[in-house]
């Protein structure tokens, strides 16, 4: 399943709005606190379909039946454009347990490039709920690399992806790749996939603009 935040107008839409505009972007403290809201949105939606147990309470006068998680989730994202959507996700699953992946663009002087994956650090994820942020999903060569190495080892119960922008070729490559059995949130959604891999009208490059530019390997 798919989820488009924006395909009714919220909050979310005019963040995304900001995310995408030049004259904003310059501010990265502001770039980065639109990321971290759409996280905690996606975080609040995705709660609703998890799991939840009734336990009994007590308060200074009584007792009361509260429903809460009956299991934290396990909160993933891809270094190092996806720490302020990770952010946001933690605002709300204050008490999740972590894993952090360094998936990236191995760039070729062809003008090519491979998804590299060198370091990942994770709990055990058997019969666990996953969230995996990345805000920009492209290709989605790099989420299908995650999520095939997160599976390797682990049997895990159920993966939401959450990112800022998608592409519809991302969408149906992970699809095609990892299968239907996961849910992908997305702050919006676009068509266009240039031959270099970059989403049209997209953002540009999240990292960079989150973090200031980096030095291609």
């Amino acid at each position: 399943m798919t989820v488009n935040l924006s395909n009714e107008h919220s909050l979310v839409s005019n963040w995304v709005s900001e995310l995408r505009n030049v004259s904003v972007q310059n501010d990265r403290m502001r770039f980065r606190r639109n990321l971290e809201r759409i996280g905690e949105i996606a975080a609040y939606e995705i709660s609703k379909q998890m799991e939840w147990v009734e336990t009994e309470i007590q308060t200074p006068l009584g007792t009361h039946n509260s429903k809460l998680l009956k299991q934290q989730p396990v909160l993933a994202t891809i270094l190092r454009a996806g720490l302020p959507m990770h952010q946001g996700m933690l605002n709300y699953f204050d008490k999740a347990d972590n894993a952090f992946i360094s998936a990236y663009r191995k760039h070729h002087h062809d003008g090519s490039f491979e998804i590299s994956l060198e370091y990942m650090s994770c709990p055990n994820l058997d019969d666990r709920v996953v969230i995996i942020s990345d805000p920009m999903v492209a290709t989605g060569a790099s989420l299908v690399k995650t999520v095939n190495v997160l599976r390797q080892e682990n049997k895990i119960a159920q993966i939401h992806i959450v990112c800022a922008i998608a592409c519809t070729v991302g969408i149906e490559f992970i699809y095609r790749e990892c299968g239907n059995d996961l849910t992908i949130w997305c702050g919006d959604i676009d068509d266009e996939l240039t031959a270099k891999g970059y989403i049209v009208p997209g953002l540009g490059d999240a990292g960079d603009l989150s973090f200031g530019t980096k030095m291609q390997s």
